[in-house]
């Protein structure tokens, strides 16, 4: 049966540098996928550097829904705005930052119910 899923149900995550929401998971009875809404600010001086990381056994898929920003990855900064859609495969280091002058807002889709098992 289908399930609605409340915007106060979702989980704050407590990242580093940003707002991680986890919206849907094996937490919350996903059988296979992880749905994240991300907000990153706005870069200040004395904010904490954006890290690279990877994801050893799934893929991401991201979807830019406001803002400007740019996503690294080892081939160098590409640049992103609302509506982009980014694929990233497995074992690819990467991390995105935000280059506009509102927080960018990013819906994260992982192919798999408990993130934290797969990286």
């Amino acid at each position: 049966m289908a399930r609605i899923i409340k915007s106060g149900e979702a989980k704050d995550l407590g990242l580093r540098g940003r707002v991680s929401k986890e919206i849907v998971s094996g937490s919350s009875g996903s059988d296979a996928v992880t749905l994240r809404l991300v907000e990153i600010p706005v870069e200040t001086v004395n904010a904490p550097a954006r890290v690279p990381h990877f994801h050893p056994d799934c893929e991401e898929c991201i979807y830019v829904i406001s803002g400007q920003g740019v996503f690294c990855t080892a081939d160098g900064e590409h640049p992103l705005e609302a509506g982009d859609a980014i694929l990233v495969p497995s074992k690819e280091s990467h991390y995105t930052r935000n280059t506009g002058d509102i927080a960018l807002m990013l819906l994260c889709f992982f192919p798999v119910a408990d993130l934290e098992s797969h990286g």
